[in-house]
């Protein structure tokens, strides 16, 4: 989607119905500097406020994706055109997240092996021994449990038996016995278990 022409077409729908930047932030209980943002280009408006903007700006969120006001005979394909452009950024923004898993884990993993190796070779008092062991284990955890709920919300998890996506709590990923990011759950939708893969989409 084009940022910088929703930004313009927003700007002029708030002019043809006769509002200030504030005045509209006002109605959407936002700020003005969201609207100024929006206009620009630099960010988009939140899903959950896209239905009360188009509202007040008298538009439809088929033409507010679009940057444009649709005529009826090709409202159908670009209501199609936004619906894949919406899926590929959410497919984008989860491969970012899952990528950035990956950037926060590995080196993470690789520190607290080497701080370990570290402790049990170098000569060292035992104070500073155990307390170099402890630092690695708390610190190879915790980024455990962040990688984790990074991948949990990264996507779906689809299940081998039906093929139904679904995203599991938290506690549910972050329990399951793993290999990669397959990760051995029952499955909400057929109540068979196996190992489910990581997908980036719904369908």
């Amino acid at each position: 989607m084009d940022q910088i022409k929703i930004g313009k077409f927003i700007a002029s729908c708030r002019k043809e119905q006769r509002m200030t930047q504030a005045a509209l932030a006002e109605k959407l209980g936002i700020s003005d500097r969201a609207i100024s943002k929006w206009e620009t280009g630099k960010s988009m408006p939140d899903t959950g406020i896209m239905l009360e903007l188009c509202v007040l700006l008298k538009i439809n969120v088929n033409e507010l994706l679009s940057g444009e006001k649709i005529m009826t005979e090709t409202y159908n394909k670009k209501a199609e055109e936004n619906l894949l452009a919406m899926r590929k950024e959410v497919e984008e923004k989860n491969r970012q997240l899952l990528n950035l898993e990956f950037a926060i884990g590995l080196p993470a993993m690789l520190a607290g092996f080497v701080l370990c190796i570290v402790a049990a070779y170098v000569d060292m008092p035992t104070a500073l021994r155990i307390g170099l062991i402890v630092f690695a284990a708390v610190m190879v955890v915790t980024v455990a449990f962040i990688a984790v709920g990074i991948e949990q919300k990264a996507g779906y998890y689809e299940c081998q038996k039906c093929h139904h996506r679904h995203v599991p709590t938290y506690w549910q990923a972050n329990l399951a016995p793993h290999l990669g990011r397959s990760r051995y759950m029952k499955c909400p939708a057929c109540g068979k278990w196996s190992y489910q893969k990581k997908v980036l989409s719904k369908d």
